[in-house]
């Protein structure tokens, strides 16, 4: 079941000057969860998809270097407020569709998702677009609600989706939905806060190693990126 980009972009935008004081602290601990547990490299390149008003921003180490994206032109306001009040000098911002990347492949070396997988028209196409611009051997983590193991939870969680895309997300996809099929190896599946109906995943992509090819998607969108905060395209998801 998709959800529309126009949709998507208006819930969103109307989402931008309330976010932080909701979402922010309900997923707090998930989020540290994440970013402060990657063992980042010095001078390893990150890029986060669906950035939204940048909480995830000032966790990241200063010696790695972040390029962040999102569809919502109002939530990157707020993330470019938030790079200057932290003088986060390591990150860049772009205004870019997630689906629809600007970025030569094998540009990072990790992609974070957090909470975007099921905030986005095609998951498959998102999925496709992080797996291209990371290099082989890189990683790709994803922080998502996924459905549960409990037939009669799942089944639930199915039946409320179509009414969640109201308000820009779905409850109905799975953890091997979203990554089976794709040149990925998951090394980590953990639940985390709040109620532990969120799905920290991280795989290594094993494109090029494996034999297996891109479900369709081929070569690059284009050169690197080179847009700031309120360049041109547009990335879809919430951070």
């Amino acid at each position: 079941m998709a959800i529309d980009r126009d949709h998507l972009e208006r819930v969103y935008t109307s989402y931008a000057g309330m976010y932080d004081h909701f979402f922010g602290r309900v997923f707090k601990e998930s989020r540290e969860a994440v970013v402060r547990n990657l063992k980042i490299n010095p001078g390893e390149r990150v890029l986060e998809v669906g950035v939204g008003t940048g909480l995830c921003l000032p966790m990241y180490p200063a010696h790695c270097n972040v390029t962040a994206i999102d569809l919502s032109e109002a939530m990157l306001k707020k993330a470019a407020d938030r790079v200057t009040e932290e003088k986060l000098t390591n990150v860049k911002l772009h205004h870019m569709d997630a689906g629809e990347m600007t970025f030569a492949d094998d540009s990072f070396d990790v992609v974070i998702a957090a909470y975007v997988v099921t905030a986005v028209p095609d998951y498959r196409k998102l999925m496709g677009e992080m797996i291209r611009v990371v290099r082989p051997g890189g990683r790709l983590v994803l922080l998502n609600h996924f459905t549960q193991e409990s037939r009669i939870v799942s089944a639930v969680e199915k039946a409320i989706s179509p009414f969640c895309i109201r308000f820009g997300f779905r409850t109905d996809l799975s953890v091997d939905q979203v990554i089976n099929g794709w040149p990925l190896r998951k090394e980590r599946d953990e639940r985390v806060k709040p109620l532990g109906m969120w799905h920290v995943v991280e795989c290594v992509n094993d494109k090029g190693t494996n034999g297996k090819a891109l479900n369709g998607v081929n070569g690059s969108n284009g050169a690197n990126g080179t847009n700031g905060a309120n360049g041109t395209n547009g990335s879809n998801g919430h951070g």
